[in-house]
């Protein structure tokens, strides 16, 4: 079974979304980079999409009310999104994820821009994920040395029984972003276009599926 990819959809740029099509297992709307036409883009897609309003504090762009983000999450809902993206620091968390799980899954996202914690605290705050109740827990840190990736690939080690995606930004984090689905993740994250990432050290579905086709050989 071939790594699933999730292409990332940062703008409304509908031919880049279908050069990436048959490359992608399913997408990720930004609600928050893309804007107002994130409805309209997302009832085109013809793969599964997951649903994400990212917080400012976590490298989003949302700059509106909590309530109005929390909307366009629901709202997404509504259109049959089958993941929705919660960050472990939304206020409320709780409420929400149970009324998402009524609807679809529920993946709890955290962030970190400067760095990779110790193996403890990176634990803890996946327990952290679960104990909110996280359908797929998502754990994405900053890597600055080459260990930072085998401390994360780790992880899938210590929660089999569960579902996760961990890797490590920027380029040095690059071996945990493509090793992510080998060692168990449900997916990886790529972006539609070179010079579009989401997040710093993303690669493009292109780049991805041919790594991995590399690697089956």
């Amino acid at each position: 079974m071939n790594p699933a990819i999730c292409a990332v959809i940062t703008s409304s740029d509908e031919a880049a979304i279908a050069a990436a099509a048959p490359l992608a297992d399913l997408y990720e709307v930004r609600i928050d980079l893309i804007g107002e036409s994130w409805a309209g883009l997302a009832r085109k897609l013809t793969k599964p999409w997951m649903a994400c309003n990212r917080l400012a504090t976590e490298g989003g762009a949302w700059r509106g009310t909590e309530a109005k983000r929390k909307q366009e999450l629901l709202r997404a809902l509504d259109m049959g999104a089958s993941i929705i993206d919660l960050e472990l620091a939304t206020p409320n968390l709780e409420k929400m994820v149970e009324l998402v799980k009524k609807r679809a899954r529920c993946l709890v996202s955290h962030h970190d821009f400067t760095g990779t914690p110790a193996s403890g605290m990176l634990i803890d705050i996946i327990k952290k994920e679960l104990a909110a109740g996280a359908d797929i827990c998502k754990l994405v840190t900053t890597a600055t040395i080459f260990d930072d990736n085998l401390r994360l690939l780790r992880l899938y080690g210590e929660f089999s029984d569960h579902n996760l995606i961990c890797f490590g930004m920027g380029e040095t984090g690059l071996l945990s972003r493509v090793m992510a689905p080998l060692a168990g993740a449900a997916f990886t994250y790529a972006a539609l276009q070179t010079g579009r990432p989401s997040a710093p050290g993303q690669l493009t579905v292109a780049q991805m599926a041919e790594l991995y086709r590399m690697i089956e050989r």
